[in-house]
C-alpha cells in the first residue's frame, strides 16, 4: 500500500514508521531483523531502507601508480526490502538516489521494485562520496532530486527509456526530503523551500523531514510550506541522540541546532548512558507534542538500533 493511502486510511491518527540502514557487507539478514523485531509491536505502516552508494579506495599498483577501486560496503536495498516484506508483511520504502546511478540504472531499479510489488520510493539527490568535496552526478544520471522525481513520474505514465519494448506503467508513491532548518547547501530557508516546492510540483506525493530537535521549527516549516502552496502530507523525522559524539556531530553534519534548554542539559552529561537517557526523555516530549498536533506520522531514524526508539514509542503509541 502507498504511504499516502496509509495516511488517508488512518483518518487523522498519527502513524508510526522508521528507517533502517542496510548492514555492513558480510553480515546476515538477521542483523536487520534484530533491529526491526522490537518495533513491530507499534504497528509500523512502512519501513524505509536507505541506499548507500559506492565508495572508492586507492591501491598502489606494482608500478607505483594508484588504482581507483569502487567498493560497496552494504548489500542492496531492493533485496532487503523484499526480505522485510516477506517476513513482516509490512510496506517498505526503498531510497532511490541520484549519485552513482545513470538514468538507465535508475529505470532498471524501478522495474525491479515494480516487479516485487513495492509501490513506494523516497527520491533523494544523495551525498557526495567521501573522496569528493562536492556532489558529482553520474554523467548519464540526474543532478537533482527533482529530476529523479520526474523520471519516476514518467514511468508512472508508462514512459520508459527503453521505448523499443512495451511495459506496463508503474504506480509508485513518491516521497521527498524536506529540511526544517534548511539543507546545508541552500542559501537560506526561503530558497530551500522553493526547491522543495519544485520537487512537489514535479510529482512528489509526500515529504519526510530531516531530523530536528525543536518542534517549533517544524511547525514553522509546515506553515511556510503551506503558505507557498505545498499541500502534500509532511511527516516529521526524529532521531534520539544516543552518545557524547552526537552532541557535536549531529549539528555539524546535519546542519541542525539543539534548543537551548536541551543543549544545557546535554552539556551536563558525562557518559554515553546519560546522553541516551536524556535523548529518550526529550524524544518522548517531542513525539507527544507532535502527536497532539495531529501530524500524519512520526518517522524515526533508528540507524538499525531500536532500543531508544522503542523506549519513546512505548510512551507515545
Amino acid at each position: 500500500m502507498k504511504v499516502i493511502d496509509h495516511i488517508s486510511n488512518a483518518k487523522g491518527k498519527t502513524l508510526f514508521s522508521f528507517e533502517i540502514l542496510p548492514p555492513l557487507k558480510g553480515k546476515s539478514i538477521q542483523s536487520i531483523y534484530d533491529g526491526i523485531e522490537p518495533l513491530m509491536e507499534f504497528d509500523p505502516k512502512f519501513v524505509n531502507v536507505t541506499y548507500h552508494r559506492e565508495e572508492y579506495v586507492y591501491k598502489t599498483r606494482e608500478n607505483g601508480l594508484l588504482e581507483k577501486i569502487s567498493i560497496r560496503k552494504r548489500p542492496g536495498t531492493v533485496g532487503i526490502c523484499a526480505a522485510i516484506i516477506n517476513k513482516y508483511n509490512v510496506d517498505t520504502v526503498p531510497h532511490l538516489i541520484c549519485g552513482g546511478f545513470s538514468r538507465e540504472e535508475t529505470e532498471n531499479a524501478l522495474i525491479d521494485l515494480h516487479f516485487l510489488g513495492i509501490d513506494n520510493v523516497l527520491t533523494l539527490r544523495g551525498d557526495a562520496v567521501k573522496t569528493e568535496p562536492n556532489f558529482r552526478p553520474d554523467p548519464s544520471g540526474h543532478s537533482f532530486a527533482k529530476e529523479l522525481v520526474g523520471q519516476v513520474v514518467e514511468m508512472n505514465n508508462g514512459q520508459y527509456l527503453m521505448d523499443d519494448v512495451s511495459l506496463d506503467p508503474t504506480d509508485f508513491c513518491i516521497g521527498v526530503a524536506g529540511y526544517p532548518e534548511k539543507h546545508f547547501e541552500a542559501m537560506n530557508l526561503t530558497s530551500d523551500l522553493m526547491h522543495l516546492k519544485a520537487k512537489v510540483d514535479a510529482g512528489a506525493d509526500y515529504i519526510v523531514t530531516q531530523m530536528f530537535f525543536d518542534n517549533k521549527k517544524f511547525f514553522e516549516f509546515v506553515d511556510k510550506c503551506r503558505a507557498i502552496g505545498i499541500n502534500v502530507p509532511i511527516i516529521p523525522g526524529m532521531k534520539p541522540i544516543k552518545n557524547l559524539n552526537h552532541i557535536s556531530f549531529l549539528p555539524k553534519f546535519f546542519n541542525i541546532d539543539f534548543p537551548e534548554d536541551f543543549a544545557a542539559e546535554l552539556m551536563k552529561c558525562k557518559t554515553n548512558d546519560a546522553v541516551e537517557a536524556l535523548g529518550v526523555e526529550w524524544g518522548i516530549q517531542q513525539a507527544k507534542e507532535l502527536k497532539a498536533a495531529g501530524v500524519p506520522c512520526i518517522h524515526f531514524y533508528t540507524m538499525s538500533k531500536s532500543d531508544s526508539v522503542r523506549a519513546i514509542a512505548k510512551q507515545v503509541f
